[in-house]
């Protein structure tokens, strides 16, 4: 069969059966799936019954398929159609969600899937429910339509993601890629072939406690007599300082290194996501004491949500970050002394850069595709990060295309129904055109 062919007949059978992606997106809305590390509660973390159901809809579309636990109760599940590795392609999504938040601003049940003017409202159906049960409506109407592709087509549905995408590293580590990935999050109908890297990065600087009555004797010069109390040097002081630095770089970086195409100018931002001051340190590195003003404090803890450009490398970016916090402290004689501590990988957290060539075979396809549905396709970046960095280190070129909604994170979140829809026909015709037809 001819390509073309088989593309025209795939999607016209997702036309046909078109109501199949969207009753799977609302069932797997239906089943709570908040990600533990966030939140935990009766009902709520339910990753595993929404697994089996992609476990099954894989294996009636023919696929092998496997599941195993990441960590207990917790499984990943990845379905594969045997082909050939130089045109395999994976499609992945995420089952894991953000807690619901304050119920009392939601308008609707956060898991009803409440379909509403063509939308459906909940948690985790925009972000990404709907691009998993694309991906199976995709690999079901090629196994219907009787195609065998020439190369490996995967389904990996992973936990884990929000935290850091570990559900995905850990499928990476046991070998399963492929040539070309497409990761289902929702971007409006533009395709995404590149994404910045991001560092959660922290920095510890140390003072000296004191009693705050004697303060004075701290920050005003005092005769340096035998019998001066030695005085204290604020941490909390001296964050300050450093946060006050840190924005400067930031606005550096953002004005002075050269703007990647596809991203918005100044995306090389330093958030202090949480700082935390006080006296002495515990074992896990933070302060132990952090409810009496009457102590000077001696520690504060800064952490850093940071990224850098596809074209920088997470090696260089350290580099130049850890370069910087040594120039600031050389400024001050208490810090050259006493020089802030670094620590990269902030609860294992990491995700690589990655730039993909815009002339990517799969990402002609997606536009050719959305062409044939009446829609014109914007080549864009993805401004946050997600799973496609975890493949590219394996040689795998990945890109970033789901559906349209809004509100992600957020209260009512919705997904728009009719984009979901097109979102397994472009999914379709991506992987025929990629991976190939078998005469």
């Amino acid at each position: 069969m001819e390509t073309a062919a088989a593309v025209r007949m795939v999607t016209a059978l997702l036309e046909r059966d078109r109501e199949f992606p969207i009753a799977l997106t609302r069932e797997l809305m239906r089943i709570p799936t908040v990600n533990p590390k966030f939140e935990t509660g009766a009902g709520i973390n339910r990753e595993a019954d929404a697994q089996r159901v992609v476990a099954g809809y894989l294996a009636d579309a023919g696929m092998t398929v496997e599941q195993y636990d990441v960590v207990p109760d917790r499984p990943n599940v990845y379905g594969f159609h045997a082909g050939s590795d130089e045109r395999s392609l994976v499609l992945n999504g995420h089952i894991d969600v953000v807690p619901v938040g304050d119920r009392a601003t939601w308008s609707t049940d956060p898991f009803g899937a409440e379909l509403r003017d063509g939308r459906l409202y909940g948690r985790g159906g925009y972000d990404m429910k709907a691009g998993v049960a694309a991906a199976v409506a995709t690999a079901r109407a090629i196994h219907e339509c009787g195609i065998e592709l020439d190369g490996r087509l995967e389904v990996h549905s992973v936990v884990d993601e929000e935290a850091g995408g570990f559900g995905t590293k850990d499928l990476v580590g046991r070998g399963r890629t492929a040539s070309a990935v497409i990761v289902g999050e929702p971007t409006q109908g533009q395709v995404m072939p590149c994404q910045p890297g991001l560092e959660w990065v922290r920095v510890t600087i140390r003072g000296l406690s004191a009693h705050a009555g004697w303060r004075y004797n701290d920050i005003y010069p005092q005769r340096d007599t035998s019998d001066r109390t030695r005085p204290g040097v604020n941490a909390a002081e001296l964050a300050a300082r450093f946060l006050t630095a840190v924005g400067q770089l930031e606005r550096d970086w953002g004005c002075r290194k050269p703007a990647h195409p596809l991203l918005p100018p100044g995306i090389t931002t330093i958030n202090p996501g949480v700082v935390q001051v006080g006296s002495g340190i515990g074992e896990d590195g933070l302060p132990v004491t952090m409810t009496n003003p009457a102590t000077t404090p001696d520690v504060a803890v800064l952490d850093f949500d940071l990224k850098y450009l596809p074209s920088e490398t997470s090696k260089g970016i350290r580099a130049e970050f850890e370069e910087f916090v040594a120039h600031w402290a050389a400024q001050d004689s208490w810090l050259r002394a006493h020089p802030p501590q670094v620590r990269w990988e902030l609860g294992d957290l990491h995700f690589p850069a990655f730039d993909t060539p815009v002339d990517f075979p799969v990402i002609d396809s997606i536009r050719r595709q959305r062409a044939e549905l009446g829609h014109t396709t914007e080549v864009t970046g993805f401004v946050a990060v997600c799973d496609g960095a975890f493949y590219r280190p394996t040689g795998a070129v990945p890109l970033i295309y789901g559906a349209l909604g809004a509100d992600a994170h957020g209260p009512d979140e919705w997904v728009d129904v009719e984009s979901i829809v097109d979102t397994a026909k472009v999914y379709a015709a991506a992987a025929i055109e990629y991976c190939g037809v078998r005469p």
